[in-house]
């Protein structure tokens, strides 16, 4: 039998008893932002470092960090072969609303070939397929075709605070020719697909201050400004009427899209009409001259994610409101730089700042964005292991969203990232009803297992 054979044969004959086992890792509530559950964040931290220990990886240790652990272990008995340091996180969200939950989100169930729990999905399920392949490749071959180490922590859901402290004084442990992430998804349900960039994300909080208190309308409406039509004017001033960022010097070293990279999207025949019924709008909206793909994926954005001021409560009350806000986020791509462009949008709110005002601007955490060309050899083997398991070609996309850790590994490590994820976006990380689908676990368990072997074969 080929490795394939062997590896499908063994995943069948134990499937039930790896979900048995993975329903134990989702049973653990490892929320990471709830001081009341710090206990069982090492309760999960210990259990990922037991399973390891019994695949006999060396090295296995629960790492203090100033938050929560990080786990490591490392087997490096393949002489000659590259090394791939697997990353994931066993920290989930919080549950909130429970009452939308069709079941205890923390007592993992089975539904139309769907497992539901918390952490199902992101990123517990995934991460648990790590350990299930390399025990599935011991049981059939008897070693690995590559070296591995792995890297577990427990902050991702928070920013990852002390993982960047973590990875920079364990520079030497942690060295090897690749990272491989398995905490994105697929394109859609049957269409695989590998990650190869992710946008960065910076942020500012605008606070807005008139008056000492807020004003009677009638005594001093027309005579002092307005902290909420001074906050307005200055969203306003951020873009255009198609979007189209208006802050000095925003795009000044946005990395372009090669033509192949444009193509490859076409190629994806991406359905806008069955998006627009997804979200319920009846047009899209953007910036001009780019596809939706390369709007969401490959384009910066700016965003006001809320406002706050005023009143707002039943009826009217007729006030000149002292106090006025509102929190903007910004996704990146190469080589926009966080720190710089915080500059600008303070330079640009300075610049519009309306009379009769003063305003404080407050920054967020960054996260820097990330690329590995689509065409890198890594990047490609992924794309060969994915189509011999799903039997389709692998799409080779950009996601919109963050990872702020992979920017830090790239700063830090100056590894290639490979992000090789089995979810779904319809699966409700975040959110309630947060699910798995189990078709996706099962394939991906060997679409893993292949791409040890692909990269085996590969001189990098």
């Amino acid at each position: 039998m080929s490795h394939l054979q062997k590896l499908d044969q063994y995943f069948s004959e134990h499937r039930d008893e790896h979900l048995q086992e993975l329903f134990e890792f989702l049973r653990i509530p490892s929320i990471s932002s709830l001081s009341e559950h710090k206990p069982d964040m090492l309760t999960a931290a210990n259990w990922l470092a037991e399973k390891l220990k019994k695949l006999n990886i060396d090295n296995v240790s629960v790492d203090p960090t100033e938050g929560h652990p990080v786990v490591y272990g490392e087997w490096l008995h393949a002489p000659g072969k590259p090394t791939i340091l697997f990353y994931g996180h066993y920290d989930v969200q919080p549950v909130d609303p429970l009452h939308l939950w069709e079941s205890e989100p923390f007592n993992p169930v089975i539904r139309d070939n769907k497992l539901f729990a918390r952490g199902a999905s992101d990123d517990k399920g995934q991460v648990y397929m790590h350990l299930k392949m390399i025990e599935a490749l011991f049981a059939t071959e008897g070693t690995l075709p590559v070296n591995v180490k792995f890297i577990y922590e427990g902050e991702e859901e928070i920013g990852s605070p002390n993982l960047p402290a973590y990875v920079e004084a364990n520079k030497e442990k942690l060295a090897a020719d690749l990272i491989l992430i398995s905490d994105t998804g697929l394109y859609a349900p049957g269409k695989p697909a590998v990650c190869y960039g992710l946008r960065g994300l910076t942020g500012v909080q605008i606070d807005v201050r008139g008056a000492k208190g807020d004003l009677h309308s009638g005594l001093y409406g027309g005579g002092v400004q307005n902290a909420i039509h001074a906050l307005a004017e200055i969203l306003a001033s951020f873009r255009d009427e198609h979007g189209t960022i208006q802050v000095d010097g925003f795009y000044d070293k946005v990395r372009p899209l090669s033509e192949e990279e444009r193509q490859a999207y076409r190629d994806l025949n991406f359905d806008e009409e069955a998006l627009k019924e997804e979200v319920g709008v009846n047009e899209l909206f953007g910036e001009q001259g780019y596809s939706y793909l390369e709007q969401t994926w490959a384009r910066p954005t700016l965003e006001v994610n809320g406002v706050f001021g005023g009143f707002s409560g039943e009826g009217i009350k007729t006030v000149l409101p002292a106090e006025a806000g509102a929190k903007i986020t910004c996704r990146l791509v190469p080589d926009q730089d966080p720190d710089e462009i915080v500059q600008l949008l303070k330079a640009h709110i300075e610049k519009h700042k309306p009379k009769g005002v003063s305003i404080t601007v407050s920054e967020f955490d960054k996260g820097a964005p990330y690329l590995t060309p689509f065409d890198h050899p890594l990047i490609q083997a992924a794309g060969r292991s994915y189509e011999k398991i799903y039997q389709v070609p692998t799409a080779f996309i950009r996601g919109g969203g963050s990872i702020p850790i992979v920017a830090s590994f790239d700063e830090i490590l100056s590894l290639p990232v490979v992000l090789m994820g089995f979810g779904l976006n319809s699966e409700n990380f975040h959110a309630p009803n947060e699910h798995f689908h189990l078709e996706n676990f099962d394939k991906g368990l060997r679409v893993l297992s292949d791409y040890l072997h692909e990269v085996s074969e590969l001189k990098i």
